[in-house]
């Protein structure tokens, strides 16, 4: 008799999953000895790769983590886990210790509970998900992991498509989570770029608290989570079950479906974008407002977005409405002057030529 339908779920996801990273650390570059480079390096030789699961200790993660200690050893893998203690509630170092109790428990080596300071930019969620990934990050690092899991489920997908519509941040936003990613920071970086790995995108919620509970995995229900403060809570307790009631069962679904087509249609924009502009600018890199004029809507933003972004501007700060504003020299020039852009960038508009700098 095979495993509960639940546990079968998580499992093939993570199979898949790790997979994917075998196939890719197969694919690096080898030097002549056969080795790997050290710029890609991410295991010692002869040293099996290592996988690690960021775990809260939630029903998510926990699934996640039970999943990877079940699956990868039988791919030649070895599994760790990190858990960070974001020291925002009153016994919360007691609890990181607990989870790095449990993962301990289900088999996996590395386990570690590292604790960060959470700042304010941003706002309280972004400042926590800053901090969790620059420690993630730190600990990925350090470790030499292939790949670090994230237990973000169909329905956190769902929900960040919501929060994107909200924001009336462009057809980028209502993406969603990529399947993989590097982090904030992480692109550009060796062996970060595809750091990031979330298996459950297309496993509800309800099967990985089900996993959970056929397997006997205790799990930690953050009362952040259930907090009408934060806008995710509010939105996963009474924006999407109005929103099921209005139009009925299926709606996470759907929305999951918009993030994958809206993330295939933003990536060949990006392509378009990235190919555009070197054809939009002078012999001497500048670019020239004429030419962007004549691209579509779309794809012009992308180019200045892009510009904007190599002059020093940060882009988890840049929104829709700094690059309409940008636009507007372009496409509504009424002798304006130069805008100012988060990271002290501005732009202006010299003779025909759009000039983005820091001021």
């Amino acid at each position: 008799m095979g495993p509960h339908p639940a546990v079968a779920a998580i499992r093939l996801a993570v199979r898949r999953v790790l997979h994917d990273v075998l196939t890719e650390l197969t694919d690096l570059p080898r030097t002549p000895s056969g080795g790997i480079p050290r710029a890609d390096r991410r295991t010692g030789a002869g040293t099996p790769p290592l996988v690690l699961v960021a775990c809260s200790g939630g029903a998510d993660s926990m699934a996640l983590a039970s999943a990877l200690a079940f699956e990868a050893p039988k791919l030649g893998i070895r599994a760790g886990g990190i858990t960070v203690d974001h020291g925002l509630q009153d016994g919360s170092d007691q609890r990181a210790a607990e989870v790095v109790s449990r993962m301990t428990a289900l088999g996996l080596d590395p386990v570690e509970s590292v604790a960060v300071r959470v700042g304010r930019d941003g706002g309280p969620e972004a400042a926590a998900r800053d901090a969790r990934y620059g420690a993630l990050d730190d600990a990925a690092d350090r470790l030499g992991a292939a790949a670090v899991l994230l237990g973000h489920t169909r329905d956190d997908q769902a929900e960040t498509v919501l929060l994107g519509l909200a924001r009336g941040s462009g057809i980028r936003s209502l993406s969603g989570m990529p399947e993989v990613s590097g982090g904030p920071g992480g692109p550009g970086r060796p062996g970060r770029s595809h750091r990031y790995r979330r298996p459950f995108l297309q496993v509800d919620r309800q099967t990985a608290r089900k996993a959970c509970m056929v397997q006997s995995l205790a799990v930690w229900d953050d009362p952040h989570n259930m907090d009408p403060a934060y806008t995710r809570s509010r939105l996963r307790h009474e924006g999407l079950p109005a929103l099921e009631k209005a139009l009925g069962k299926g709606v996470v679904e759907a929305l999951a479906r918009t993030a994958q087509l809206s993330r295939d249609d933003a990536d060949a924009l990006d392509a378009w974008a990235a190919e555009a502009e070197g054809g939009v600018r002078d012999e001497d890199g500048r670019l020239e407002c004429a030419k962007l004029y004549a691209l579509p809507p779309a794809v012009r933003r992308r180019v200045l977005r892009r510009a904007v972004v190599a002059a020093g501007s940060p882009a988890g700060s840049l929104f829709a409405r700094h690059i309409e504003e940008v636009d507007r020299l372009i496409t509504g020039w009424r002798g304006q002057g130069a805008i100012n852009l988060p990271g002290r960038v501005e732009a202006q508009r010299q003779g025909g030529r759009l000039v983005i700098r820091q001021g």
